[in-house]
This record gives C-alpha cells, sequence and structure tokens, in this order.
C-alpha cells in the first residue's frame, strides 16, 4: 500500500501526477494532456521493442486505454513516466511473447528526448565513452544503432530505452521492470559491452556489423 504522505509527496514534485489525479476525478482534458505529453515518447519506445511502427501505435493506445480504465483506482505510488512506462513494457512484454520471430527494426527516432540531447547520440557515447573517430553521415549512424539495439534482448533493450530515451534513474527503470536497482546496472552494464562489440568496429573504421541473434 502507498502511504498518504508518499502520495501527496509524488502530487506536489510530478505534475504529471497531477494532471492523473484529474483524470482520476473525472478531467477529459488532463487526459488529452497527458496524452499528448506522451503520444510520440511511448510509440518511440514501443517501435524499437516490437519492430513494427503501426503495432507500436496500436499498443500506445492499448497503454491509454488500460491508463483510463485504471482511472478510479489510481494512487500516486510513483512518478506517472515509472508507473505508465511499467504499463508499456508489461504491453509490449505480452505482444513480444505473441510473435514468432524478431521483426527487423525499420524506424524514424525523435531528434532530441527529455534530457536535450539525440537518445542516438547518447546510446553511442554510452556504448563506447567516445564521440567516432569517423565523420559520419548522421542517418546512416541511426540506422547502425538501431540495429545494434534490435540485437538486444528484451530486457536489455527496454533498460537502455528507458535510460538513453527517457533519462529515467537505476532506481525508476527497477521499477518499471520490476526489478531491482543492482539488476538493472548489471543489465545496463551488459547492454553497453554487446552494443560496443557491434557499434566500435563500424565507427572506428567503418565495418557494418554483422547479424546476431540476441546478445545476451
Amino acid at each position: 500500500m502507498v502511504s498518504e504522505s508518499s502520495a501527496r509527496r509524488y502530487a506536489l514534485r510530478d505534475p504529471d501526477v497531477r494532471l492523473m489525479l484529474q483524470v482520476r476525478d473525472g478531467s477529459a482534458v488532463a487526459f488529452e494532456e497527458l496524452m499528448q505529453r506522451y503520444q510520440g515518447r511511448l510509440v518511440t519506445v514501443l517501435q524499437h521493442l516490437v519492430g513494427s511502427r503501426d503495432q507500436a501505435e496500436d499498443l500506445a493506445q492499448e497503454v491509454f486505454l488500460r491508463v483510463y480504465r485504471a482511472r478510479a483506482r489510481y494512487v500516486p505510488g510513483a512518478k506517472f513516466s515509472t508507473w505508465l512506462f511499467t504499463i508499456a513494457n508489461n504491453a509490449a512484454s505480452n505482444a513480444l511473447r505473441t510473435l514468432s520471430r524478431r521483426r527487423e527494426v525499420s524506424l524514424r527516432v525523435r531528434e532530441s528526448g527529455p534530457m536535450g540531447a539525440s537518445p542516438m547520440d547518447a546510446v553511442i557515447q554510452a556504448s563506447s565513452g567516445q564521440i567516432p573517430a569517423r565523420q559520419l553521415d548522421k542517418a546512416e549512424a541511426r540506422d547502425i544503432v538501431r540495429m545494434a539495439l534490435a540485437e538486444l534482448n528484451d530486457r536489455q533493450r527496454m533498460a537502455v530505452l528507458l535510460n538513453k530515451f527517457e533519462g529515467m534513474s537505476y532506481a525508476d527503470i527497477a521499477q518499471t521492470m520490476e526489478l531491482t536497482p543492482q539488476a538493472i546496472k548489471s543489465l545496463l552494464s551488459r547492454a553497453r559491452g554487446n552494443l560496443r562489440e557491434v557499434l566500435e568496429p563500424y565507427f572506428q573504421h567503418g565495418d557494418r556489423p554483422a547479424k546476431k541473434n540476441n546478445l545476451h
């Protein structure tokens, strides 16, 4: 159970929690505002996870439907984004279980995220620890990063997306994915190693990565 003081703290600190409390009280305007704030971000993350723009958009609508159906029972026990992406993670996991094989990821990603810098650039720097030695076409570089992300296993990919695209802390990612912060730290460490293995040969020497399956 969430204590009253904890719920009040989140409501005071997080404007999106306050909007969701208005939704709980019946405000359609507040719900529309939350959808506008999170629709694009949800679709971007979900598209990386399921590999299909159309399916990501359908899943985003499913997530918002779940949010609306849960409105009367809503009690703030975390930041709104953490609660929302917990629902999104569950929806994506259910969708992935129905896929017979991994689909090729082909998508266009937002130029910037909540942290200001390009999420793709953040992934590159996190995996390599440096700016690429070669001058690269940005679109080409993003394609390679997408390919590398697609090769991560589902948990690693979700952790990277929430960390680099949503700017979430280890604690918030842990809450979203129902793991411990230490487990998230280990997941991200393995993900960075796997991304480095794929990306460094390309960014340093131009060697395109050979397709692998489900890096662990």
